[in-house]
């Protein structure tokens, strides 16, 4: 079955890699491959037990894997600076899930200040910090913002995939873990490395050692870009707010209040897939309710970006914006 912890070629390479681009602290032996970051949150939430703590605008899918195990979370704060990480003060959980690299989907980093207090958190409270890096590589105002990792390898899980850099349907991602979750990881995903095929591993592991997956960063780096600005641009002159530009593949369009439904409705009817700002919402978060669609710019092919963009456009334009 080999390594439970996945195929040493790829591990090395990733140990050589995040530590450069990322600046993760890591060596091979603290790499676990996995099938993604909601295969990592499954895994993680089966060795630390619950409840954890989620910010109060996030990805669904993680809340529902994490709720599939019989596991609550519980929301905090978010505001300009990101995560209000001083709320978990007042929680009794042994993890919190954070995008401190890039929110996802408001798209701001976690404050300098606000970093060094949930390390001070985990180590005051023997926590964990799930540092969700889903598209750390992919700045476009400045160099990338470090992985949260790097400010306390012991109390910081790092968790990293290919569905923004490569696709999704890979279903390739890997684990940075403290020391004293490895084994427990290992555990709680079997104890044997199944999850990803080695073939996939292999070739990850060639592309990144070969200086193919630098320079497919880079150039894809420049086309996220070119599409950012183009779907910028068209968008001027509605009546939305755009947030999220400085990083990442998609972008948060807020919307005036009481539209998300019927700019939904309309982009259906039109084929065009977005994503509501109000999915991303914890039912339970005690903030504002906001209006918006969260637009990605990566998934079209080049030929078929700018209809891409023009659908979108019609369908603003459509719903009165």
């Amino acid at each position: 079955m080999g390594d439970p912890r996945g195929r040493p070629e790829l591990r090395e390479a990733l140990a050589e890699y995040l530590p450069r681009v990322r600046g993760v602290r890591t060596s091979a032996e603290s790499i676990v491959i996995c099938a993604g970051v909601r295969h990592a949150v499954e895994l993680l939430t089966r060795v630390v037990g619950g409840p954890i703590a989620v910010e109060a605008y996030g990805l669904f899918i993680f809340r529902d894997a994490i709720a599939a195990l019989g596991v609550p979370t519980v929301p905090i704060g978010l505001d300009e600076h990101g995560a209000v990480v001083s709320d978990l003060d007042g929680l009794d959980v042994p993890a919190v899930l954070l995008t401190p690299a890039h929110h996802n989907p408001q798209g701001m980093p976690l404050h300098p200040s606000r970093r060094t207090a949930v390390i001070d958190w985990a180590q005051r409270t023997d926590g964990y910090v799930f540092d969700d890096d889903y598209d750390g590589e992919f700045r476009y105002d400045r160099q990338p913002v470090g992985a949260l990792q790097a400010l306390c390898p012991d109390r910081v899980a790092y968790l990293g995939s290919t569905s923004k850099s490569l696709a999704q349907t890979l279903r390739l991602g890997w684990m940075v873990l403290p020391d004293d979750l490895i084994d427990p990881v290992i555990d709680a995903a079997g104890g044997a490395q199944f999850y990803v095929d080695a073939i996939s591993q292999l070739t990850m592991a060639d592309f990144i050692t070969s200086g193919h997956y630098d320079r497919h960063i880079r150039r894809m780096r420049g086309r996220y870009r070119r599409r950012r600005d183009a779907l910028v641009d068209a968008l001027a002159g509605f009546d939305v707010g755009i947030s999220g530009l400085a990083a990442g593949v998609n972008v948060l369009l807020t919307l005036p209040d009481g539209t998300e439904h019927e700019v939904l409705r309309r982009a259906g009817e039109a084929g065009v897939a977005l994503q509501g700002l109000s999915r991303m919402r914890h039912p339970v978060a005690e903030t504002d309710h906001r209006d918006g669609i969260i637009v990605g710019f990566a998934a079209p092919a080049e030929h078929a970006f700018a209809g891409a963009v023009d659908a979108l456009c019609g369908v603003i334009r459509s719903s009165g914006l």
